[in-house]
């Protein structure tokens, strides 16, 4: 009959707003994931902004010092290291040598000045005083004795390290500070080598600052917010 419109079939009718319906959480779905994917990226570059800059900080306060104190400073692994080990401790000891605490009084309060900022201080994990030693003992020693022997003289050393500096001076906030400064004897296990593959025993001991931040952590907290 001309003029009748023809009637979809109920099956049909049925299925197309399901399939809209379908459609509609799919791209729901998608629109989740871009906005996780860019709350991740914002993070990541958000905290690696930070740990460029306090780097760059780091560097640039001792960038005079350094030379004279037989220092160099790693902006990116956000390290200061001493190492010179006649400046340091005697040998086989763990008290700090004169020299040693007047580097340590004029290095320390600046160092945390920078860390308490307030541009920097919320993105502090940890801060890792790192004693270093060679493999090196005696000639009679083998070498697991030299490793654990190194051990106990590496952990008195960063003690004597941490016990110091929290003496020095008027700290800004030594509760902080507490909470977050560790002492951290590491032996022999992680030495320099000479560019022929040899261990470098004097440059191997070394006292180390390194700080790690917390921006894995806070990429976690991010995370955990979209899980299901």
């Amino acid at each position: 009959m001309f003029g009748s419109e023809k009637k979809q079939p109920a099956s049909e009718a049925h299925w197309i707003p399901l399939a809209d319906l379908m459609t509609g959480l799919m791209m729901m779905f998608m629109l989740i994931a871009v906005l996780y994917m860019l709350k991740i990226n914002s993070a990541a570059e958000s905290y690696s902004k930070t740990k460029n800059e306090l780097g760059t900080a780091l560097c640039t306060e001792f960038s005079k010092d350094l030379k004279q104190w037989d220092a160099e400073c790693d902006p990116t692994g956000l390290v200061i290291r001493f190492k010179a080990p006649d400046v340091l401790f005697d040998t086989g000891q763990s008290i700090l040598k004169p020299k040693f605490t007047n580097i340590l009084d004029d290095f320390f309060p600046r160092y945390i000045n920078i860390l308490e900022s307030k541009q920097f201080k919320d993105s502090i994990e940890e801060i890792r005083i790192e004693g270093h030693t060679s493999s090196k003992w005696s000639v009679d020693t083998s070498e697991n004795q030299a490793y654990f022997l190194n051990m106990e003289l590496s952990q008195a050393r960063t003690r004597s390290v941490l016990q110091h500096v929290l003496m020095v001076g008027t700290l800004p906030d030594k509760n902080w500070l507490r909470l977050h400064l560790t002492a951290n004897g590491l032996s022999s296990s992680h030495l320099i080598y000479k560019g022929n593959g040899k261990e470098d025993s004097v440059a191997s001991q070394r006292v180390e600052f390194r700080i790690r931040t917390n921006a894995d952590q806070r990429i976690n907290e991010i995370l955990n917010v979209f899980k299901p």
